[in-house]
């Protein structure tokens, strides 16, 4: 972990926070990475105590000064605190400071958005302290990717290896991209700094699901001891070369086949199958309002395309198939990025069952196909951490609408694009 000071820490439990990510030492040995203390990005409210650039992640880590120690925090992300039971109450009259926390991690997507940087999963630690014993949060804003604790380093890595979770790691240059958008100030980091510390070049995740041959590279055998006099080589008949000939034929025939049969059949591996294509759909109007398609991601793997409550009900509940539909529209006169996941299950029964848990607030969703390595079109990049969502069940198949700004920070409780999302379960399957 290497430790950039762009300013002085904005709580007392800060110098914890810095303390803690100090003590994983440099380098890739804990967990690599850069973190910004004291760092302010650009159309950024406030200064945070800290954003750490992991090589599968983005945290965004701000510090809140409790009256006293504690043995016990209930901190809701929407609620009354309460330490020790009793209703924490600070001067300035907040009852619930992870608000600001939320503020801040959600303008930092806003920037990273505006500046086009690698979409990495954005997380938000709410750094506690002088001191906590033990902290109780809901499910939901666990699975909302917020982590409240007292910045101890082991709590803080957990933290960090529970939200750092993109499928492959940030390069050098996209970290440099992703430093420049959030300290414009700062000069790059050299390529072998940000390698020594996890960041890499890596082939893309999507190649993993296409069915390609490899052929080895064969060491070729120690030279054999020639002798001084070689002994002349026996003449064939017409009728030996023939049938060598022949068989040689009939080998590169064979083998030939057998790479267009590999190249079409797919692979073979124990538990659930993978398969993942990549198509384009003609453009759609709904309402009278356009809907440009940006490509389908059909999978077969279910769980592994969600995150939160809704990763484990799909692990014990498999469904049939999952179709993720890409499009730009508007809301108004704003451009929206929308992500519509099609789920078909067995039938309308567990479909039914699926839809109830959607439903519900801060149970996950479904990931957009860039997290997996299937970038959006047009160098476009949308979060939708904090997207608007709307669901609806058809049959046997649930619909998860998405939508986000493209130029600009979006919250889930923006009517704009709720109304978008209402609008856009209504597109053609």
């Amino acid at each position: 972990m290497r430790l950039i000071r762009l300013g002085n820490e904005t709580s007392a439990v800060g110098a914890d926070v810095r303390a803690a990510l100090a003590s994983w030492g440099r380098g890739e040995g804990v967990v690599g990475g850069v973190a910004l203390i004291g760092c302010r990005p650009p159309d950024c409210p406030d200064a945070v105590d800290a954003i750490v650039i992991l090589p599968r992640g983005i945290l965004v880590v701000v510090g809140v000064d409790l009256p006293d120690p504690a043995m016990r925090l209930d901190a809701p992300v929407n609620g009354q605190w309460k330490v020790d039971g009793w209703p924490l109450v600070r001067s300035d009259g907040a009852v619930n400071p992870a608000a600001e926390a939320v503020q801040a991690a959600t303008a930092v997507v806003a920037r990273l958005q505006a500046q086009r940087a690698e979409p990495v999963p954005v997380g938000t630690v709410i750094a506690v302290g002088p001191y906590v014993s033990r902290v109780s949060q809901p499910t939901s804003d666990l699975a909302r990717g917020i982590r409240i604790l007292h910045p101890e380093p082991t709590t803080l890595l957990t933290a960090a290896r529970e939200l750092a979770v993109y499928e492959r790691r940030c390069s050098p240059q996209r970290a440099n991209a992703i430093l420049a958008a959030l300290a414009p100030d700062h000069p790059p980091l050299s390529t072998e700094d940000l390698m020594a510390e996890g960041f890499a070049n890596s082939a893309d995740p999507g190649l993993a699901a296409a069915s390609t041959l490899l052929i080895p590279r064969v060491a070729p055998d120690a030279p054999r001891p020639v002798s001084a006099v070689r002994p002349a080589p026996k003449q064939l008949g017409w009728l030996p070369v023939t049938a060598v000939l022949l068989v040689g034929l009939l080998m590169v025939v064979g083998i030939i086949v057998a790479i267009a049969a590999a190249g079409d059949e797919p692979q073979t591996t124990e538990g659930p199958t993978t398969s993942v294509t990549v198509a384009q759909q003609a453009g759609q109007v709904v309402d009278g309002v356009p809907y440009t398609p940006k490509g389908t991601v059909t999978d077969t793997d279910c769980p592994a395309r969600a995150f939160g409550d809704m990763q484990v009900w799909l692990q014990a509940n498999r469904c049939v198939s999952l179709t993720r539909a890409r499009y730009e529209s508007t809301a108004g006169n704003e451009p929206i990025a929308v992500l519509v996941a099609d789920l078909t299950f067995q039938d309308a029964t567990v479909a039914d069952a699926f839809l109830k848990l959607a439903a519900a607030p801060g149970t996950g969703s479904i990931t957009d196909p860039s997290v997996q390595g299937t970038p959006w079109p047009d160098d476009r990049r949308p979060i939708f951490e904090s997207a608007a969502y709307q669901a609806k069940q058809t049959g046997s198949q649930v619909r998860i609408v998405q939508v986000v700004w493209l130029d600009k920070a979006a919250t889930p409780d923006d009517p704009d694009l709720l109304a978008a999302a209402t609008r856009s379960l209504n597109l053609p399957a």
